[in-house]
């Protein structure tokens, strides 16, 4: 086990430059999404309240749209999952790369493993956050035109 000098500690520093950039810009990400998430929240609230009114067509139109409501806020919840676990492996992958250093420990395949798995999650968040973004589309459809507009 060797002391990396400062000469050699400044490349391991630079390496881990890219997934902290990575952590920045998920971050971002999640705030949209849960800024997104909150607005569906409020907006099934809405909708709820009005529910309450009297039975027949416009009933099961709020209904159906509160179903849609619903599965959006089930598919950002899984989106924001998979962007908190993308975020999770970037900081290990950080953790990583200095303990590989430090310890003179050759851990590539580790290292490879955790940028991957990062990878993933945040194409899986995004995905699914475009899943979500053409739901929403569904939804105003059936807003402005009912069941069968176009």
């Amino acid at each position: 086990m060797t002391n990396p000098t400062m000469h050699e500690l400044i490349p391991i520093l630079q390496t881990a430059v890219g997934p902290t950039i990575l952590i920045s810009g998920v971050g971002l990400l999640l705030l949209t999404m849960t800024n997104r998430l909150g607005r569906i929240i409020d907006r099934a609230r809405q909708i709820d309240a009005l529910v309450e009114g009297p039975e027949g067509p416009a009933k099961q139109h709020r209904g159906e749209q509160l179903s849609i409501l619903w599965e959006r806020a089930r598919i950002i919840r899984t989106a924001i999952a998979f962007s908190a676990g993308c975020a999770l492996f970037a900081a290990v992958l950080i953790a990583a790369i200095f303990l590989a250093a430090l310890l003179g420990i050759e851990a590539a395949w580790l290292l490879g493993g955790l940028f991957i798995g990062s990878m993933v999650c945040l194409i899986a968040s995004l995905v699914l956050f475009l899943h979500d973004v053409n739901r929403s589309l569904a939804a105003l459809r059936l807003e402005l035109f009912g069941k069968g507009g176009n």
